[in-house]
């Protein structure tokens, strides 16, 4: 049982009402993968330069994430810088793509036949590229931005057509479908192909719509929020590593998968960058999740 990420790895530089950090590990694949750790072996797919510091492979490695499908090529990391002011949106100061401009993903052989799969938030060409060199995968998923809403949402219908869950926050929701109420939109993603829709709502937690039920999730609680980059990306990956250790999609499965995810975001908002999710204690984890469950 385990969880394949395909995304980005890069250097962010944040500024919050809470401080500032400078190259510090980010990246959809980061996040998602090191959230996952907790839960199944979990396998990262991506790209960095020959700058990327030798700490942060280390700490890849201290949570058991293989490091198979991890290419090095000459020139720098991808790099972002973002601040916040509002907290609900970042605002991007600077973004280099460095050697992920020309990332074209190629799944080593140990990531082609896994229990899961989730496509983190990447260009939808290259979410395809993935999807056409894979054997076989119990769950596959993904995730986007308003970006590649915008720039290909052709290429984007065709990826959610071939996927089993749909990872997707209200605004970009209602960007790709045009209906203004989460629940109507949500089922018009169905219609494409999804077996579920799992809307992210930040504070207000999450919302999974299956076709013949609706599951509600609060939030876990957050008393000092320091930096909410990657929170969306931690819930995928909590979500996704977990689904990988169950043998179907049934309520039951769904309801704890987004507890999990719902409690990895919410200890990653706790520190900047990846420290949040980085060095736990997985039963201090199943603790809050059994909280979550005990509260919905």
């Amino acid at each position: 049982m385990s969880l394949v990420v395909v995304g980005s790895i890069g250097l962010d530089t944040i500024e919050t009402p809470q401080g500032k950090v400078q190259d510090a590990l980010g990246g959809s694949a980061s996040y998602a993968s090191l959230a996952a750790s907790y839960f199944s072996p979990t396998f990262i797919v991506g790209v960095v330069g020959e700058d990327f510091p030798e700490a942060d492979l280390e700490l890849l490695k201290r949570h058991q994430i293989s490091l198979d499908g991890l290419e090095t090529k000459p020139g720098a990391t991808f790099r972002w810088s973002g601040r916040y002011q509002d907290w609900n949106q970042a605002e991007t100061l600077s973004t280099e793509l460095n050697v992920f401009a020309d990332f074209s993903p190629q799944l080593p052989k140990s990531c082609r036949c896994c229990s899961s799969l989730l496509l983190a938030n990447i260009h939808p060409r290259l979410q395809l590229q993935v999807l056409d060199q894979t054997e076989r995968y119990d769950w596959v998923a993904c995730d986007t931005m308003n970006y590649w809403i915008k720039l290909c949402p052709d290429e984007l219908t065709e990826v959610i057509r071939r996927m089993d869950i749909f990872f997707v926050n209200e605004q970009e929701l209602r960007l790709y479908t045009g209906i203004e109420n989460i629940f109507a939109a949500a089922r018009s993603l169905l219609a494409l192909g999804p077996k579920l829709v799992v809307v992210k709502r930040g504070e207000y937690g999450s919302v999974a719509v299956m076709p013949d039920d609706l599951f509600f999730a609060p939030a876990y609680p957050v008393e000092r929020l320091v930096d909410p980059t990657g929170a969306g990306d931690c819930f995928a990956g909590g979500f996704m590593s977990y689904l990988g250790t169950q043998s179907e999609l049934n309520k039951a499965v769904i309801r704890n998968a987004v507890r999990c995810g719902s409690v990895l975001a919410a200890l990653n908002v706790g520190s900047f960058s990846v420290h949040g999710i980085t060095g736990l204690d997985p039963d201090t984890i199943w603790a809050k999740v059994h909280q979550l469950r005990n509260w919905a």
